[in-house]
């Protein structure tokens, strides 16, 4: 039998389904307000772009009029997202090139200032600093004015912050090497920055009963295990399970960053009992069996806020919503995957068969049990095929290869969590977040997650960063100012194992 709010939300989005049909009829069929509507994007030259920003970007007041000048009509700032949305993706490079190379600061004016200052050495303070001041606002990019207008406009900070997610799409695929475009990305990002500070942020739970949209868009956003259906929803916002998300009153209805928290006994070794456990869907909780708190999911729903902190708030806002609701709670932690470990895995194995180094890695008796297992002869070969095992799933349907390889994948996946670097932190992008939010590396976990995608990506390996509320200040201060990792008893033995057996 289908529950009610199923059948409630498929009702609600026929409903969706038929007005947008008749919106779209309708857009088709008029013009409005004599404004052109693109369906599709079209191409523009350089002319148009040309004229458009020259004249929806107001030119920089002077110093003395920086207060008192007038603001542009709002109809600027709209006109702007309606071109940039009708730009194609071609155009849209051309045009931010445009925007940041010929409507930033005025070069000429710094320069001159910044001799003026100099000049001014040894003159009297008040002076010094009013050429500072100066100086300081020659330095705004003539397009931060617009930018700011536009945040000010219904949509405008949402246009922004998609805005910003094209501008790291440039930046990250090489499409321009212009140093104007990661300066426009540096503005934006400051603006976004103060605009999301968290201070202005809404900390929302999200139950069944919360809106169907936002139920639809938590489902949409998750991106660590994936949400199979509306049943899997309901438990994961049901009895023994919360769901938080940061949001603002800019982007009504958008969810910034979720966090999926599971209420527990102890501290969680598997996902599998976390995402695909149905028995307590329709059960009442139980306080005495509720001692553990465990973030099995953080999500960024935005690619323009990269960058912005908001997940590192998020957690601790979370951790005083739970002490509140459940006071005898004291075990916070993670139970994490390990994005990257795979694919780094089958490099350094590539690397140490290339150096003829491959004895290396495994003891003499576990090279033995890998070839016995794998039916390879020694050598060299045997490198080959436990490249090919680990990248597939088929030894964990041996009980003898998983038994064979548990120690070996143990020590590998703890020295790239504890001892790959990238400029002296943390390489893996999920342990450099929570060890900058001050967690301990606690526990690696074997078997943890079993679906094909925690195989892949991980070998099935997941570990836990625990959250020792006292000692978070401390550890985050070690790790970010003297890049010290932070690890339990049991990470380091698996570090100290690899370090012997690879002759480090």
């Amino acid at each position: 039998m289908i529950s009610h709010p199923v059948i409630w939300a498929f009702r609600s989005s026929v409903r969706c389904w038929r007005q947008r049909a008749v919106l779209k009829a309708a857009l088709k069929a008029s013009d409005i307000s004599g404004c052109r509507w693109y369906s599709s994007p079209i191409r523009v030259g350089v002319t148009g772009m040309e004229e458009i920003l020259a004249r929806v970007v107001a030119p920089l007041p002077t110093y003395e009029t920086r207060d008192k000048s007038p603001p542009p009509p709002e109809s600027n700032s709209l006109d702007f997202m309606h071109f940039y949305k009708s730009l194609d993706k071609e155009d849209r490079l051309s045009f931010l090139t445009k925007l940041s190379q010929d409507f930033g600061v005025d070069h000429k004016s710094v320069s001159e200032l910044a001799v003026k200052l100099l000049d001014t050495q040894l003159r009297d303070l008040a002076t010094i600093l009013q050429v500072e001041d100066r100086l300081r606002y020659n330095l705004t990019p003539r397009y931060k004015q617009l930018l700011n207008h536009i945040s000010r406009v219904e949509g405008g900070v949402k246009f922004l912050v998609d805005l910003r997610a094209d501008v790291l799409e440039i930046i990250s695929s090489k499409a321009s090497e212009s140093p104007h475009i990661k300066d426009l990305n540096g503005t934006l990002k400051s603006l976004l920055s103060e605009w999301f500070s968290v201070g202005l942020l809404r900390l929302e739970r999200i139950t069944w009963q919360s809106p169907c949209e936002i139920l639809q868009k938590i489902s949409q956003y998750e991106a660590v295990h994936p949400v199979r259906n509306w049943t899997d929803l309901k438990r994961r916002v049901g009895p023994y399970r919360r769901c938080y998300a940061f949001t603002h009153a800019a982007m009504p209805g958008e969810p910034l960053v979720v966090l999926h928290v599971a209420l527990t006994e102890d501290i969680s070794d598997n996902i599998q009992s976390i995402v695909r456990e149905f028995a307590t869907l329709h059960s009442e909780e139980d306080v005495n069996k509720i001692n553990a708190a465990i973030f099995y999911s953080i999500s960024s729903t935005q690619a323009g806020l990269q960058g912005v902190e908001l997940g590192n708030y998020l957690i601790k806002r979370v951790v005083r919503e739970l002490q509140s609701e459940f006071p005898h709670m004291a075990q916070f932690s993670s139970l994490s995957p390990i994005p990257g470990f795979s694919s780094w895995l089958q490099g350094l194995l590539s690397q140490y068969r290339k150096e003829g180094r491959g004895s290396d890695l495994l003891s003499e008796q576990e090279w033995r049990e890998v070839e016995q297992a794998t039916d390879s002869p020694s050598g060299t070969l045997a490198v080959d095929a436990l490249r090919k095992l680990i990248g597939t799933s088929e030894w964990l349907r041996s009980e003898r290869l998983s038994r064979v390889l548990e120690p070996v994948l143990m020590r590998l996946c703890a020295w790239y969590l504890y001892g790959e670097k990238r400029r002296g932190y943390a390489l893996n992008p999920v342990a450099n977040f929570h060890l900058q939010n001050g967690a301990t590396m606690w526990r690696l976990n074997w078997h943890a997650d079993t679906s094909p995608r925690g195989v892949a990506n991980s070998c099935g390996i997941m570990v836990n960063y625990r959250y020792f509320l006292s000692e978070t200040s401390k550890n985050s201060a070690l790790y970010l100012q003297s890049k010290v990792v932070v690890a339990s008893e049991q990470v380091l033995g698996l570090v100290s194992q690899f370090q012997k057996n690879s002759k480090l």
